[in-house]
């Protein structure tokens, strides 16, 4: 039987890698984290702000040893070795492609121990060589902030930070449960930017009792330091998370959107460009591994809980893997697949598709959904024709790009291409 998915060559492939333990779980974060088996930070438990306020013990006064050492070493060897496993088992996939960007995620990456990132990148170079845009990120907590420990993962090979700041009050981020302080964000991201040629500052705004003065400060912060690129997310209440149990004093709409609008156009004004949603860079220094999601490019995924895209000649697979680190490690160490891989219906592609493309600024090509999807662009022929009619997508020939209306309406503009 013929396929009913024609690609002249496959998508970009890039690698992420998730290394899922946490000093902390934060209250409004609903990514697969778990606690770091000796962390001297308690999980928040207890859906009360008094309690998520409350710390064990003082951040300020923890410092590294007491944060990197909650991760036992002899478990960050054996989840290397499950990664490496895991990596293994993939590569029948992807023979003879390139990779084009690797990222490291989490959790805090940053309480592994150097060497073992080094380790572990060097065996991704063994088997796939190195990233074609020549990127490699890695995600950092303030909280776990050593000069040596940059350098070393500096020295690992990875050439850009994501110093996930959130806010440089220390009253803001207290209310959110971070473990580190304005102190340590501070330092942290003055060393990151002395040794990496990328580094993003990851900021939240709309935090509870937050007005337009306080978010504009953090932004100003972020600027100051000279990073390369700022991602600004407004705080939301995501299910399954202590927030959402009991969620704290946000501002109200209108104050949500005073602080964003303030927010995006003092980056802008500060010289970065605003190139997808919630991601702003300096001329040249937009963020390759996270433009190949938005691209719908392919993805190879490593680690509990991580997610993959793959195509195929004949078709694109979805694969998540088991989210328990521990059920992870045991099923790649008895040489299991811990996958569930779903096969994506040609009806589903449209979707799929414009999800990720419609966040971008600039808009991308039309010919890319035949190129990454496989399909004709007569697949899309019904919606993108009610949305040029509602105004919420611009009438420009060879480009999908949302219009000003559009960006506002962005939920209700994706929705249009779901399948009927």
């Amino acid at each position: 039987m013929p396929s009913e998915l024609r690609f002249a060559a496959m998508p970009p492939l890039a690698l992420y890698i998730h290394l899922p333990w946490c000093v902390r779980k934060c209250p409004y974060c609903d990514f697969n984290s778990h606690l770091a088996p000796e962390s001297k930070l308690r999980e928040v438990g207890v859906p009360l702000l008094s309690e998520i306020q409350r710390v064990d013990i003082d951040p300020s006064s923890a410092g590294e040893q007491g944060f990197a050492e909650s991760l036992p070493l002899d478990l960050q060897r054996r989840y290397l070795n499950a990664l490496i496993a895991d990596l293994d088992q993939q590569l029948p996939k992807i023979w003879g492609r390139k990779l084009y960007s690797i990222f490291i995620g989490g959790g805090t990456p940053s309480l592994f121990a150097p060497e073992l990132i080094d380790e572990l990148l060097g065996a991704v170079r063994a088997r796939l060589g190195m990233p074609q845009s020549g990127e490699i990120t890695m995600e950092a907590n303030p909280g776990t902030f050593e000069q040596a420990r940059f350098e070393g993962f500096r020295k690992a090979g990875v050439n850009r930070l994501s110093i996930g700041v959130q806010s440089f009050s220390d009253s803001h981020l207290k209310a959110l449960g971070r473990v580190h302080n304005r102190g340590q964000a501070l330092a942290a991201v003055r060393s990151a930017v002395a040794l990496f040629d990328e580094v993003n500052i990851d900021l939240m705004y709309a935090l509870p009792h937050q007005n337009v003065e306080q978010a504009l400060a953090d932004v100003a912060q972020a600027v100051a330091l000279n990073s390369t690129h700022l991602s600004l997310y407004q705080l939301t209440m995501e299910p399954n998370t202590l927030f959402a149990a009991k969620p704290p004093p946000l501002p109200d709409d209108d104050t949500l959107i005073d602080i964003e609008e303030a927010v995006h156009k003092a980056a802008k004004e500060a010289g970065f460009e605003q190139y997808e949603i919630s991601a702003f860079a300096k001329p040249g220094h937009r963020c390759q591994h996270n433009l190949n999601y938005w691209g719908f490019g392919d993805y190879l995924g490593l680690g509990a809980g991580a997610h993959a895209k793959i195509s195929y000649p004949n078709r694109i697979e979805r694969e998540t893997r088991h989210r328990k680190p521990m059920a992870y490690m045991e099923e790649m160490e008895g040489a299991a697949q811990p996958l569930e891989v779903r096969t994506l219906a040609v009806k589903e592609l449209p979707f799929e598709f414009m999800l990720n493309a419609l966040r971008l600024i600039d808009g991308v090509p039309e010919s890319w959904f035949v190129e990454r999807c496989g399909r004709p662009l007569s697949d899309l022929q019904k919606p993108l024709k009610q949305a040029l009619t509602k105004g919420l997508i611009e009438t420009q020939p060879g480009l999908f790009k949302p219009t000003e209306l559009g960006f506002r309406f962005l939920n209700d503009l994706q929705e249009m291409f779901l399948a009927s």
